[in-house]
């Protein structure tokens, strides 16, 4: 299926990565599904969709289109169904494979095998995932980058069995969503966070055995490298226990010791300090 075939796309998860996506979706043109089991997920992205969009407008980065327009284009709903008309379906579920099969499971029972499916997981093999669809050659990874209204890479990870009409397919309509693609081969951490992680899990290895402060840390990382945020402020943003996932991946995917996780991130992971999300990370919130 190519990309000019593609003008409806469907999104399964409302959360902020789904409705990222789905935004992204509309602004560009593409009647959009995002579909969520609960009511309060799909009222919340649908404020939250608002929002950043009148923030856009406000500093005239929506082309000239109203975010009335933009919003309309988007259907939430919790039924499954919808999705049987959606060229591409790009499920954005939390990172954790149990849900992710499930979805799966059942966009294969909807039988729409001419769909491309693709996951927005950040770490888990894309190949493994495919043996939960019924048409595995239909399986790709969009690896969207958060927050994906202003980030404009997507990691593109084709499985074992994924094919090269699928994989042109979603590149091509990667550009159409107006990201730039990267192709990743399906190997633990994928290309972005199979460097980032252990960056990010070095970070509190520093911190845990004393070497500087959080904020030296951070600092010394943003004017000595010249990135934009430290590396424990981005694990903050990132969530601690999706770091922790995705180091944990890397570690056992790899049987290397390099990749073990910090104690202390273990820690603080365990104490429920996930980072800006619940108001206490590395730092208060």
């Amino acid at each position: 299926m190519g990309s000019n075939q593609i003008r409806r796309l469907g999104v399964v998860g409302a959360g902020q990565m789904g409705s990222g996506i789905a935004q992204v979706s509309a602004s560009w043109g593409f009647e959009t599904h995002l579909i969520d089991t609960q009511d309060s997920a799909l009222s919340r992205s649908q404020a939250n969709i608002s929002k950043s969009l009148e923030k856009l407008a406000e500093k005239e980065r929506l082309k000239g289109q109203d975010p009335q327009q933009i919003i309309d284009r988007i259907t939430f709903d919790h039924s499954f169904s919808d999705l049987r008309s959606c060229q591409l379906i790009i499920e954005a579920v939390p990172e954790n494979e149990d849900i992710k099969k499930q979805v799966l499971t059942k966009l294969g029972s909807l039988e729409v095998k001419d769909s491309i499916i693709a996951s927005n997981t950040s770490s888990i093999p894309i190949t493994r995932l495919a043996t939960y669809y019924p048409y595995p050659e239909k399986c790709i990874g969009m690896h969207f980058m958060n927050p994906v209204p202003l980030m404009t890479l997507v990691e593109v990870i084709p499985g074992l069995q994924t094919s090269e009409t699928t994989l042109e397919g979603v590149m091509a309509i990667t550009k159409e969503l107006g990201k730039t693609p990267i192709r990743s081969q399906d190997f633990p951490g994928f290309t972005v966070n199979r460097i980032l992680m252990p960056m990010i899990n070095e970070a509190f290895f520093t911190l845990y055995e004393g070497i500087a402060s959080p904020e030296d840390i951070d600092r010394g990382m943003k004017l000595g490298t010249n990135q934009p945020m430290g590396p424990l402020q981005l694990a903050d943003f990132i969530g601690l226990d999706t770091c922790l996932a995705i180091i944990e991946i890397l570690y056992h995917g790899f049987g290397d010791p390099k990749y073990r996780p910090c104690p202390l991130l273990k820690k603080m992971v365990e104490a429920g300090h996930l980072g800006k999300k619940c108001g206490q990370g590395v730092y208060r919130y």
